[in-house]
């Protein structure tokens, strides 16, 4: 069976910016944590730095994982849900900003190596611009990856994955899809620098997901984690699994065998009117049922399909394997 995981906060109460009470009642990190480990397939959690785990509680989570026989899959530093990081982060113009942006990833870094953590996956949700000539191009990159890479060197024990969305909360995000992000991640030079693709993410920026995975996997295995979830295309709505895009994730869940990826398959969702545990479950089952059928046997099948080219062959391929 695959890995799965969550983000711990999926199964809380997810806000949007109409109503930030939210629409359900928060949830104690506590229950959140027993609803993930009573979800059939999951076997870590991602935690948020600063909204599930602080230097100060980090034992006490490791803890209550430890109790639950959940891993902590990766820590998401908090690079964009305070005041601070407002006109950016890593990139911010301001230096002190940027300095406390590469202290907040070091503080990461111990919480990771003391929950036994792999991974800090960092997206810079604030290291972008609104307007055109507002900000300056050529420095602002360089800053963003000059504090990656200091981090990263001084950590060669953790791998840095690097999460890309085209915009929002920025118009344009400086980490906007799998080509610019695969740059950014080579440029530092490390081995431990790699990249996230969430699936939401990648629609919105117009790119099929799957020829993202072969970009990142064929230039070097620079493909360390993945967030699933779903949307319209328009805008990154954070759905439950396959809700709109079926033979997308079939093809999805293709690559990803056949690249070699290796890492978690977290959920990554914002179910925000939905009960969290009911849409996590369900988007897992929904990639468990499409990891069961494809088999030894479908695989060689598909193989041969993308071999032929026939579009009719595969849809009915697709209609014969997956709607039975």
């Amino acid at each position: 069976m695959l890995p799965y995981s969550v983000i711990l906060g999926n199964l809380g109460n997810t806000c949007d910016r109409f109503l930030s009470s939210g629409y359900k009642e928060a949830l104690p990190k506590e229950e959140m944590v027993r609803q993930a480990a009573e979800i059939e397939g999951v076997m870590g959690l991602e935690l948020v730095s600063t909204w599930d785990v602080t230097p100060q509680n980090t034992e006490a989570v490791g803890e209550m994982l430890d109790a639950h026989n959940l891993s902590c899959v990766s820590i998401i530093p908090d690079l964009f849900g305070q005041k601070r990081w407002g006109k950016g982060s890593l990139s911010a113009q301001n230096q002190s900003i940027r300095q406390a942006a590469i202290d907040h990833l070091f503080e990461c870094v111990e919480m990771a190596r003391t929950l036994n953590c792999p991974l800090i996956n960092i997206w810079p949700g604030q290291d972008g611009y609104d307007y055109h000539l507002q900000s300056h191009l050529i420095e602002e990159r360089r800053w963003l990856t000059e504090g990656i890479t200091q981090v990263a060197q001084q950590a060669p024990d953790l791998q840095f994955s690097l999460e890309y969305k085209p915009k929002e909360p920025r118009c344009f995000s400086y980490l906007a899809r799998a080509s610019d992000t695969l740059l950014l991640a080579k440029e530092t030079g490390l081995d431990n620098v790699g990249v996230t693709i969430d699936t939401g993410h990648s629609f919105v920026a117009g790119e099929n997901v799957s020829e993202a995975v072969v970009i990142l996997q064929e230039y070097g295995k620079k493909l360390f984690h993945m967030h699933f979830n779903d949307n319209h295309g328009h805008w990154d709505d954070d759905m439950m699994v396959g809700s709109v895009h079926f033979p997308l994730y079939v093809e999805l869940l293709y690559w990803l065998k056949k690249t070699g990826y290796s890492g978690w398959y977290s959920m990554d969702q914002y179910p925000y009117r939905e009960d969290g545990k009911g849409a996590i479950e369900a988007s897992v089952r929904f990639l468990m049922m499409i990891d069961r059928l494809l088999d030894e046997s479908a695989l060689a099948e598909l193989e041969h399909l993308l071999q032929e080219k026939n579009p009719i062959r595969t849809q009915n391929w697709i209609l014969e394997t997956f709607y039975q």
